[in-house]
């Protein structure tokens, strides 16, 4: 894929949330079996604690929101800086469940304001604050806040060394860093590489190296706590919730196979048993 520039990659990736906060509650109608917090607005995989475990991916994807709030921890006293916050539904369930006040940025004009009318709508004493902004650039002074969450977003950013470097620019001393991202476990064979490809063109992924992060967050002056391969309890499964659409109606097809769903460019269905796609949870602290 060609390289962007920090601003015409940061255009894309809002396009592409634009687009998607328009389409995501057709998509995974399981949402309403999670009262005020469906996939809706809690756009990111699921968790699962073992691979046939009876859960939906709305309540599954709620569940790796809460562990990611756990290992922020913070009480009333912090602020919180939620990078690519979507529509709300991780920064709202954070200021609830500790009471801190939140501020989340997204570069997609169509998250920010469904966003800022979610907080508008619910009883958080205005802990919520949402905004336009990119990760590469924050507008935020110099230790403005006690901790920060990127939840399924350091998937789109050109530079992550230059992200981690304004995070930990606007954490303060001691502050900590919670994060989600997706690696390759191992090399792609070539035969699953044309879904993985469409996957990083389709959702505008990109991969480090996970060995990569301890430096990177060194040299933006963080420390790492924990860095967790959790893809046994997330990708497989997340992928199968997401493909039910297609294979629902394959089922429903004889013949329809894997190269129809590449020619759809759905990637998902082909998706499922990559196991070399993987998805990390990690935590750091400023120094």
């Amino acid at each position: 894929m060609p390289e962007q520039s920090s601003t015409s990659n940061a255009e894309a990736v809002g396009k592409l949330y634009d687009r998607f906060a328009a389409e995501s509650r057709d998509l995974w109608p399981d949402e309403a079996e999670v009262p005020n917090f469906g996939f809706g607005e809690h756009l990111h995989f699921g968790y699962w604690e073992t691979p046939d475990e009876d859960v939906p991916l709305g309540v599954a994807a709620l569940r790796l929101t809460d562990m990611v709030i756990d290992r922020l921890r913070v009480d009333e006293r912090h602020h919180v800086l939620d990078v690519g916050c979507g529509i709300g539904g991780p920064a709202l369930r954070t200021a609830r469940r500790t009471g801190a006040r939140v501020t989340g940025i997204t570069v997609s004009e169509a998250q920010v304001e469904p966003a800022k009318a979610l907080a508008r709508s619910e009883d958080t004493a205005g802990l919520l604050d949402f905004q336009l902004a990119d990760a590469l650039s924050l507008p935020f002074p110099d230790g403005s806040f006690d901790a920060v969450f990127a939840l399924e977003s350091m998937m789109h950013m050109p530079d992550r060394q230059q992200v981690l470097g304004e995070i930990s620019r606007v954490l303060r001393p001691g502050g900590r860093l919670v994060l989600t991202d997706f690696f390759e476990r191992a090399p792609i064979p070539e035969a699953d590489r044309p879904f993985v490809d469409l996957l990083r063109e389709s959702s505008l992924l990109t991969t480090v190296p996970v060995e990569d992060y301890p430096s990177m967050l060194r040299e933006a002056g963080m420390l790492f706590e924990e860095i967790r391969d959790i893809s046994a309890h997330t990708t497989r499964r997340t992928f199968i919730e997401m493909s039910r659409p297609w294979t629902d109606w394959a089922a429903a097809n004889p013949g329809v196979g894997l190269e129809d769903a590449l020619a759809a460019r759905i990637p998902a269905p082909g998706l499922i048993d990559v196991d070399e796609l993987g998805y990390l949870l990690l935590t750091a602290q400023r120094t």
